[in-house]
């Protein structure tokens, strides 16, 4: 536990120091800039987002090492990062969602103000947010990325077991390495997004079976794995019209997408595609340590400024137990296994995650 603590406490204490500078920041823009010109705020707004985001990113390059070994051509590794594309892919773990920051070279209030669209996982509920969302996009003139995790839970043993039930009550092909795709999210995204979003990159995340499965503890303890990531690029103009034509290309990619899991199984590679050196970016470690030496000095001064009373080191020591608990929480809340797998896998119930990175 002491261990445990003495690397986590502070991390957590700079991520959410940080953070709740960086919110603050955000909270002006939002108020001075963003009523003059929205273009001008989401500029300004991604450059504050990253000082906060990037820590996420050195946790999972520089702090724990975990090395991503990128397949795919050479045409979309130059494409990626500077167009508007929409995501897919299979969920294996609890950072599968960092990995696609990481490739992408890029809480809270943070996503609220930079534009994240949060669901209900009700179709009922989440239909016109959606589409307020995609309506808020048209006009987004950075490249983003809209990732959609179409499985709407991530991968354990327990779910692939329901999907596979249901895929025999319902004649459907039978997953071995993914969960079966609930499409409608991904309809409503190709419907709304295709007028001005060129291209959907198919990920399919794998995890050689000779090293260990990443997960944020692990990050944390700064122990490194490997991830292999196949992109894909397809153009958003080839899928079909009709919803039915694009629910049923959704569901295909995956059958595909599992033969190549299986693939993987046995070669321990994604062969078929070039395998792209992305190197550990050196940004987010010059954030850290700047953010560090920023709040250590800050610390200091603060320290020399305050009086020294009881009372102020209780309110320390509380404030330190606080992050340290809220830092589990998220460890706990965060692993595959304590994420809420569906009674019944069924293709038209809305579970899918949208996030823009």
């Amino acid at each position: 536990m002491a261990i445990a603590a003495a690397i986590i406490l502070p991390i957590g204490l700079l991520f959410l120091l940080s953070g709740l500078i960086i919110n603050f920041i955000q909270a002006l823009l939002f108020i001075l800039v963003r009523p003059c010109s929205k273009n001008m705020y989401r500029r300004i707004n991604k450059e504050v987002t990253e000082l906060l985001w990037l820590e996420l990113i050195w946790l999972f390059d520089w702090w724990a090492n975990v090395k991503v070994e990128l397949y795919t051509d050479q045409e979309t590794y130059g494409l990626m990062g500077k167009e508007h594309a929409l995501v897919i892919s299979n969920h294996r773990s609890d950072i599968d969602w960092l990995v696609g920051w990481v490739i992408a070279q890029v809480l809270g209030w943070s996503m609220w103000f930079s534009g994240y669209i949060s669901l209900e996982r009700s179709w009922a509920k989440d239909e016109n947010t959606l589409k307020s969302g995609f309506q808020q996009l048209n006009d987004f003139h950075q490249p983003f990325w809209l990732a959609v995790f179409v499985e709407g839970t991530r991968f354990t043993h327990t779910k692939l077991l329901a999907a596979q039930e249901y895929a025999t009550s319902a004649g459907l092909p039978i997953p071995r390495n993914v969960l079966i795709p609930r499409t409608k999210g991904f309809v409503a995204a190709v419907s709304h997004l295709r007028s001005f979003v060129p291209a959907i990159y198919n990920i399919t995340l794998a995890i050689p079976k000779d090293k260990p499965r990443p997960t944020l503890l692990r990050m944390l303890r700064g122990c490194s794995s490997v991830v292999h990531v196949r992109v894909e690029r397809r153009l958003m103009h080839e899928l079909p019209e009709d919803e039915s034509g694009i629910a049923q290309w959704c569901k295909d990619v995956f059958v595909v997408k599992d033969t190549l899991l299986d693939r993987h199984l046995v070669t321990g590679t994604f062969g078929d595609q070039e395998c792209q050196d992305i190197g550990r970016p050196k940004k987010s470690l010059l954030v850290v340590i700047c953010w560090s030496c920023f709040l250590f000095f800050s610390a200091i001064k603060f320290f020399e400024w305050c009086p020294f009373s009881w009372g102020g080191v209780v309110f320390c020591a509380v404030f330190l137990v606080l992050v340290l608990v809220l830092m589990q929480i998220l460890i706990v809340f965060s692993k595959s296994e304590k994420s809420i797998a569906p009674k019944v896998p069924s293709p038209n119930t809305l579970e899918e995650n949208l996030l823009p990175a």
